[in-house]
């Protein structure tokens, strides 16, 4: 029996209780990472757990790499003299440094490795679209690009949206190397034409300033279990900030919303849960995926049986599931799609974005769960747009349980997930992930041998 009782499955289809947390969370506006609005975010998070009954609720805090915004201006000279300062046209991206380059514009395309190799880009300023091409077999990440440019001698970056409507796209370039070693901003689709259009007419000179604050702040993991007290535990995940330019409603609003949903459910069922459930909205995830680092350091992997990670779910109703290649992990969600006859899409590419890697790198099975969307890329993602009129609380229904089902039947306790080594794992990694993560300072396998 893999799904719900129907009396829990007819509860879940007129909830509102995952909507309400929704509301509360995007009203609180700015929720970065280490900033007052992540602590109210998981604050909110907490009480949650509290009024649904979980056990053990806790906010566990942990220091991080912050970053606070500061202006960014681009000015063109060259072929075209221009000033760009508007935050609908260029923002710095978390990770930059604060600082002054100018150097000839350089545009490298959707940012293949192929792209920056054709690309002489020495003392220049790259530029790359944040679109993956449809015959790519992998997404090309935004901090992929920047740790190419870096890696090819570029002085700075420009990451330019793919997405129209006035829309520059943030995001991560520091990581565990933080501050980045170049300054880097995003443009908005918009700007991007231009300068591209404008580079077509001779040389094009691009100075960018940007201004950031780099420094050590607090983040916090909010934590909660339900079900037997046994040492194995099934892990359902989420990540509570947000980027500071839009009230991160699908990103990821959403997912932590539904994780309390989906804790709600199952603490119905818990009489019938045979393994233990930790509910984890991780801190700092869209920084460096800090919090779910401090997590997993801070419990015996050997005893994680899997982990559920959901991040960017509720922009529809059809479940979307990478299973980084466990595919035990695959062949759950396949049942549970199987089980209610609905639609199931997959990916098996293992990826080091999104918090499951921090269990995926060390071998635990882990699944990083989201919708499909008929956007390209990140859509709203990422930019001022991410708000909550993109979302229906329909999809918020169907998507609950689905996932609960999944986190129920992974508690059985004659259901394996082997994990799998280190090394193993490395092993399976794209080239392109491999060159990200050693430039990025985030290679995790810090005794092998340079590749």
């Amino acid at each position: 029996m893999t799904t719900l009782p129907n009396e829990v499955i007819g509860d879940a289809q007129t909830s509102t209780f995952h909507w309400r947390v929704l509301e509360d969370l995007v009203d609180i506006g700015n929720r970065m990472a280490g900033q007052q609005g992540e602590r109210r975010g998981a604050e909110r998070v907490r009480d949650a757990f509290e009024e649904i009954g979980l056990r053990n609720v806790d906010l566990e805090e942990f220091e991080i790499d912050g970053w606070w915004r500061g202006d960014a201006v681009l000015e063109t000279a060259g072929s075209h003299t221009d000033t760009y300062n508007a935050d609908y046209q260029v923002i710095g991206l978390p990770g930059t440094p604060s600082g002054t380059v100018e150097a000839e514009l350089v545009d490298v395309g959707s940012g293949r490795l192929a792209d920056f190799e054709d690309a002489d880009l020495e003392g220049k300023v790259a530029m790359a679209s944040s679109e993956t091409p449809d015959d790519h077999d992998r997404r090309l990440h935004r901090m992929e690009k920047y740790a190419s440019a870096v890696d090819a001698g570029a002085v700075g970056f420009v990451f330019r949206n793919h997405v129209e409507g006035c829309l520059p796209a943030t995001g991560e370039i520091g990581y565990d190397n933080r501050p980045g070693p170049i300054p880097a901003v995003g443009v908005s689709k918009e700007v991007g034409r231009r300068l591209l259009r404008h580079a077509e007419d001779g040389e094009l000179t691009a100075e960018l300033a940007v201004e950031a604050r780099n420094e050590p702040t607090d983040s916090v993991n909010v934590v909660g279990e339900v079900g037997p007290d046994t040492d194995e535990v099934v892990m359902v995940t989420s990540h509570v900030d947000a980027h500071d330019i839009a009230e991160g409603a699908n990103d990821n609003g959403a997912g932590t919303a539904l994780v309390c949903e989906i804790a709600r459910l199952l603490k119905q069922v818990e009489d019938d849960l045979e393994t233990r459930v930790r509910f984890v909205p991780f801190g700092s995830e869209e920084i460096g995926l800090q919090g779910a680092y401090h997590s997993a350091a801070t419990q015996n992997l050997e005893t994680v049986k899997c982990v559920i990670n959901i991040d960017g779910a509720g922009n529809s109703r059809t479940l979307w599931i990478n299973a980084n290649e466990f595919d035990a992990v695959e062949e759950l969600f396949e049942e549970i799609a199987s089980e209610y006859d609905v639609p199931l899409e997959t990916s098996d590419t293992i990826s080091p974005h999104g918090d499951q890697w921090a269990f995926v790198q060390e071998g635990v099975p882990a699944s990083m769960t989201a919708s499909t969307s008929d956007s390209s890329g990140r859509g709203w993602g990422h930019t001022h747009a991410d708000t909550l009129d993109k979302l229906d609380v329909r999809d918020f229904r169907e998507l609950s349980v689905l996932v609960a089902s999944a986190a129920f039947t992974a508690a059985e306790a004659d259901r394996e997930f082997p994990q799998r080594s280190r090394e193993e794992t490395k092993e399976l990694l794209d080239e392109g992930y491999v060159q990200e993560l050693r430039i990025g300072g985030r290679w995790p396998y810090e005794d092998d041998p340079e590749v």
